[in-house]
């Protein structure tokens, strides 16, 4: 995209540090640095009726399914826990429905504030510089063969790597579906109101404009305050993260956060790393790793990060 920074008058706003740009697909996001994104709702199993075997079995799957990323994705898991709606308003035939009715909704405002979670997974891609695609050209068997092919244009790799993008994520979404009770892509609309509520403090949906582009001023209508007392609108914000990881976990090991009466996002962002690429930045990072993350990293060739 065109860089505007010299052409501004004013200090950088939030839609600056915002990467989305325009809506190019359904429910597929093209960020201003030329990635695409995808997002995912997905419930998993019940923790309080599945075995620890069940759970066991469902990690490891959802593990094959993540595994098959590398260097150029990015994947943020999302837990959002808020208040949920209150009890429906209902017409009814007669005088004993209504009573009935009545009783239930004493029941159910008795029990006080009502929280529901919900979860989300976005898949970012980067598409790789077009040297490094000729080069596997020549490296990898079965990869294109562009030595003889004219140069294409712009827009034709932006479609190849689009569809490749799709052709990745929706595998992703096939494997999630043998595991999980729910698993769906968002629509255009549900998008954009999943990309707005992470921005304001006035969560309603986002109707898809006829010209889905500049979402990051689109999206925006809650003044934001940085330093060390953050504030998003009327919300001020207390962040929490963790510095390093724990050396061995188990299925639901979080599952207590599900049970809090209070609103929260928790955000973990996971930089997967293909096997050289994870070679060369190991040996970097590691001397500044506390001693329990450096057994946790050792095994596997990738880097995790978390982010609240």
């Amino acid at each position: 995209m065109f860089d505007l920074r010299p052409y501004k008058t004013h200090g950088p706003r939030l839609s600056d540090y915002l990467p989305w740009a325009a809506l190019i697909a359904l429910g597929v996001i093209l960020n201003k640095d030329g990635s695409f994104q995808r997002t995912m709702t997905v419930r998993g199993p019940d923790l309080d009726s599945s075995t620890p075997s069940d759970l066991m079995g469902t990690a490891a799957r959802l593990n094959n399914a993540l595994r098959r990323f590398g260097s150029g994705w990015c994947l943020h898991v999302e837990a959002r826990r808020a208040a949920a709606p209150g009890y429906p308003d209902g017409v009814w035939p007669d005088a004993l429905s209504w009573l009935i009715d009545e009783e239930r909704r004493a029941v159910f405002e008795a029990a006080g504030a009502r929280f529901e979670s919900r979860y989300f997974l976005t898949l970012t891609w980067l598409p790789p510089e077009e040297r490094q695609g000729k080069l596997e050209s020549f490296l990898f068997e079965g990869a294109p063969d562009r030595r003889n092919d004219e140069p294409a244009s712009d827009a034709a790799n932006c479609h190849q790597h689009l569809d490749r993008f799709r052709q990745e994520t929706d595998q992703v979404l096939a494997l999630f579906e043998t595991f999980a009770p729910e698993a769906r892509w968002l629509s255009d609309e549900e998008t954009l109101t999943y990309l707005h509520d992470c921005v304001s403090d006035r969560p309603h949906r986002v109707a898809v404009p006829s010209t889905p582009f500049h979402l990051d001023a689109l999206l925006i209508d809650t003044p934001f305050v940085g330093g060390l007392s953050p504030q998003l609108g009327r919300n001020h914000l207390r962040i929490i993260s963790v510095r390093s990881f724990v050396t061995e976990t188990e299925p639901g090991l979080l599952d207590a956060l599900n049970r809090l009466p209070v609103s929260y996002r928790w955000v973990t962002r996971f930089l997967p790393l293909d096997r050289e690429d994870a070679r060369r930045t190991t040996p970097r990072t590691r001397p500044s790793m506390p001693t329990s993350q450096c057994r946790t990293l050792a095994p596997t060739p990738c880097r995790r990060a978390s982010r609240p």
